[in-house]
């Protein structure tokens, strides 16, 4: 994307938490507003101090001095079409870790890969939608290639996507902390995970064999079509539907299943829920779904 020419190459540092002022009520309307009918994300008032916060981040970007100059900037100067991107990526929440909420990838361990398997399945298309930096795809990647290695299980192809450039920027690459993926149990660390040569960095790789299998790719669920190609037959949508209201939550899931092959599993994160949506689903397990 081209940056706007009164940007600057390097950020000030740092710059207080007052930086640039505070938000005019009118101003985070509008934002409130260009966000939500942009991402489907809710920006309610209790919300303005975080938005603030992260938008301050585009000021040292751009140079822009205010966070109103940067509203009039992005609305009254038709900076919006070039700064969009980097505007939705600034007020996502990109929180993941490996084998978050494990019960769910026991469920595709023990019940739909072998389920898959007996259909004669012999390529598992799966989807992360909102895979954030790739913790969710990465341990999908590694149950499935642990089956098809133990248990002659099928071949398998994971599509992550994501709203933000940056976590999917990182998902690519693969690398992590040593502290993210402690919950990745030993066995499958050892076989799947790559450390760096200088300890001191505390990084880790995810080994190129389930780096290949996964497919990174931008896709905003406020898009008019899903550009995900053949449907699936397992798609993981966790931990963001609660950033949404009733609306576009049925909007969305409603969309996802349309993706789904019938038969097909759809798996929603914990505190989430499709009561009162009227989808084409029954309930296998706790927040795990199979289309009809």
């Amino acid at each position: 994307m081209t940056q706007a020419a009164s940007y600057q190459d390097a950020p000030r540092h740092g710059a207080s938490s007052t930086e640039g002022g505070r938000l005019s009520a009118r101003n985070f309307k509008r934002l409130g507003a260009y966000i939500y009918d942009y991402s489907g994300i809710k920006m309610p008032q209790s919300k303005a101090t975080m938005l603030e916060g992260r938008l301050r981040r585009r000021l040292r970007a751009t140079g822009i001095e205010t966070l109103d100059a940067y509203c009039d900037f992005l609305f009254d100067g038709h900076g919006i079409e070039r700064e969009a991107i980097h505007l939705i990526d600034a007020v996502t929440t990109n929180k993941t870790d490996f084998f978050r909420e494990p019960n769910h990838f026991d469920v595709l361990r023990q019940t739909i890969l072998p389920g898959l398997k007996e259909q004669g399945v012999r390529r598992v298309r799966t989807w992360s939608a909102a895979c954030s930096t790739g913790a969710e795809p990465y341990t999908m990647a590694m149950v499935l290639e642990d089956y098809r290695q133990t248990c002659n299980g099928p071949d398998y192809s994971i599509l992550a996507t994501d709203l933000s450039t940056q976590v999917l920027e990182v998902a690519t690459k693969g690398i992590y902390t040593q502290e993210m993926i402690r919950p990745v149990p030993a066995d499958l660390r050892r076989r799947f995970v790559m450390s760096a040569r200088d300890p001191a960095r505390g990084e880790v790789r995810i080994v190129p064999q389930l780096r290949s299998r996964v497919g990174c790719m931008r896709l905003n669920f406020m898009d008019d079509v899903y550009r995900v190609g053949d449907p699936m037959h397992v798609i993981f949508c966790r931990n963001v539907l609660i950033y949404f209201d009733k609306k576009t939550q049925t909007h969305v899931l409603n969309r996802l299943v349309d993706h789904l092959l019938p038969g097909g599993h759809l798996l929603i994160g914990h505190s989430e829920s499709i009561t009162g949506m009227n989808l084409p689903v029954r309930q296998l397990a706790n927040t795990v779904f199979v289309k009809e």
